[in-house]
């Protein structure tokens, strides 16, 4: 067994092999900081991870890099079923960017054994990037969690309803994610209850509630409307 630190070692030398200026330079514009980032594309990363395989040591010691590539890495890396609660809230204050928190709830937090806790945690939080994590998180378990309840995501509507004022533009855009995910992946009775809320959302006297529930609004009859002509 090759040890952790060795492992780290090398993927770091792999990545800053595979960077280029114009990946670094581009991030910008799409919000990114790359004050920690080597410039690799999404592609490379993922190709670095089918490499490495599931490691939950290794995701834990790439993470703490504080590089921007190794932390995407690590949620590709890490074994789902391992990643703990303390270590969720850990990753998730580290947060800086919207592209790390939607990649680790999309590719690695939805499927780990308390995901479901942490959207109501982390809805309520302050910080702009731990709130949107609770609703990309949700938007995510729409959109992989084929075991949960309706009464889980009817929970997630109000917890939508209940932050959709906020109107920074990363927890916005989450909460908009969120409230579409639920409205197009889940159930009938899950699509009539989120355009019930995005309805009442588009009719609120709040910016950013109104915002969001027009969003989704505009979403759900691009779908219905694609489900129509098929």
């Amino acid at each position: 067994m090759v040890p952790v630190d060795e492992q780290v070692e090398t993927a770091i030398a792999w990545l800053k092999r595979h960077a280029t200026s114009k990946t670094r330079d581009g991030m910008a514009r799409y919000a990114i900081p790359s004050e920690h980032a080597f410039g690799v594309s999404m592609a490379h990363i993922q190709q670095l991870a089918k490499q490495l395989g599931r490691s939950h040591a290794l995701a834990d010691a790439l993470w703490d890099t504080g590089w921007y590539e190794a932390r995407m890495l690590a949620a590709y890396v890490d074994e789902p079923a391992r990643v703990t609660s303390s270590q969720m809230d850990r990753w998730c204050r580290d947060f800086d960017n919207w592209a790390i928190c939607d990649t680790l709830c999309f590719a690695l937090f939805d499927r780990a054994p308390h995901a479901w806790k942490k959207v109501p945690l982390w809805a309520g939080r302050r910080d702009e990037f731990v709130k949107r994590a609770a609703f990309a998180l949700l938007a995510s378990l729409a959109l992989h969690d084929r075991e949960a309840a309706d009464a889980q995501f009817l929970h997630g509507l109000e917890l939508i309803e209940r932050e959709s004022g906020d109107d920074r533009n990363f927890v916005k855009k989450g909460v908009s994610w969120a409230l579409r995910s639920i409205g197009r992946r889940r159930s009938p009775g899950l699509r009539t209850a989120a355009l019930a809320t995005a309805k009442r959302l588009a009719e609120s006297q709040e910016p950013a509630a109104r915002w969001v529930g027009k969003d989704a609004l505009r979403d759900f009859a691009k779908a219905q409307a694609k489900r129509d002509s098929a």
